[in-house]
């Protein structure tokens, strides 16, 4: 079969791999339709942070079942499934309290083991979700990045009505931004540094936009000021300027939701770091986008948004491509963030 092999130094190939084959009583042997790059990828490729080498990545894939293990009863040759990536132990402690994200002993499909961006893959059984029937494909493929966000409004207790702010408008931003203005945000502002990324918001669900570059933490809050309360802030650029922005810009007794991982130290200075006593934040860490029951309403809320079309995701793609297509594109990033979501399409149309 063939597969976008990644090797060490950030050299990315098209090769004839073998077939995988079916081992376990609960595998499932599932042929890719669309796979899509992660932002979490692109240090696994340019940046020697793979675990190992050469790999195999993609995490963010549906396909269709092509066969199953005896054990499983649920699944037909032909049914559409997505990926749900983490493989938990289920018998650590944080397992036992379903705090899959913190498990001691979890692989992942993509990253510590060799995922989606090849015509197969086998995983377990409880790393697939079942698509509806009619469910897109295309849409399958984005399921994962989509329930990130969702897990975030999750543990902030849900959005309605509440006046959403998001920092970062990268494709789970925009994910974001789209989920928050489709379940009852009173308002939905997004920031960052891109006019066009701010242009695709505002075409998109936001109701308010602005450049952080441009514009500083001052002006953003008195600008503001009229949503200054019941405000929740999701900050997913992961950088330290970003989430010191967070900070300034909250109103008084907001939620602020960390999503974004951050790549370099964070250092507040004692203004910023006095925001969080003063005004009485809370802040939230999101980790992944698990829950309990497995893999968690997340995934069955996303689900329901595309079901209601109230998520538009060809504004966010910026190619699919066949195999070589994408190791092109992949490789012309040379290491910076994507403009748009790259996809891996095996459909062969």
């Amino acid at each position: 079969m063939k597969s976008v092999v990644v090797h060490a130094g950030g050299k990315m190939t098209v090769e004839e791999c073998p077939m995988p084959v079916i081992s376990a009583a609960d595998d499932v042997l599932v042929r890719i339709a669309y796979s899509g790059l992660c932002g979490s990828d692109i240090p696994r490729i340019f940046a020697n942070s793979s675990h190992f080498y050469p790999i195999t990545l993609g995490h963010e894939f549906s396909g269709q079942v092509v066969s199953t293990g005896e054990d499983i009863h649920d699944l037909q040759e032909g049914d559409a499934v997505a990926c749900v990536p983490l493989l938990p132990c289920f018998q650590c402690e944080e397992c036992k309290q379903t705090a899959y994200s913190q498990c001691k002993h979890y692989q992942f499909i993509g990253s510590r083991r060799h995922g989606g961006h090849a015509e197969y893959v086998v995983v377990p059984r409880h790393n697939l979700f079942k698509l509806p029937q009619g469910a897109s494909l295309l849409h399958g493929a984005f399921l994962e990045p989509v329930t990130v966000g969702l897990h975030a409004l999750k543990l902030a207790g849900g959005c309605r009505g509440k006046e959403v702010i998001v920092i970062g408008a990268g494709t789970i931003g925009q994910l974001i931004i789209q989920a928050a203005s489709a379940s009852g945000a009173s308002s939905v502002t997004a920031i960052d540094i891109n006019p066009q990324r701010l242009a695709l918001a505002r075409e998109t669900g936001a109701s308010h936009v602005f450049n952080s570059a441009t514009t500083g933490a001052d002006d953003i809050r008195q600008q503001t000021h009229e949503r200054r309360f019941n405000q929740l802030i999701i900050e997913t650029a992961g950088t330290p300027q970003t989430v010191a922005l967070s900070l300034d810009i909250a109103g008084p007794k907001a939620q602020v939701a960390l999503v974004g991982t951050l790549h370099k130290d964070l250092t507040l200075n004692v203004a910023t770091f006095s925001h969080i006593l003063r005004k009485e934040l809370t802040l939230l860490g999101s980790w992944m986008n698990y829950s309990a029951p497995w893999p968690g309403s997340e995934w069955q809320q996303a689900m329901q948004l595309f079901a209601e079309n109230k998520l538009n995701l060809e504004p966010l793609i910026a190619s699919i491509g066949d195999p070589d297509e994408f190791v092109r594109e992949v490789t012309a990033l040379a290491g910076k963030p994507m403009t748009g979501k790259i996809l891996l399409n095996m459909t062969g149309s």
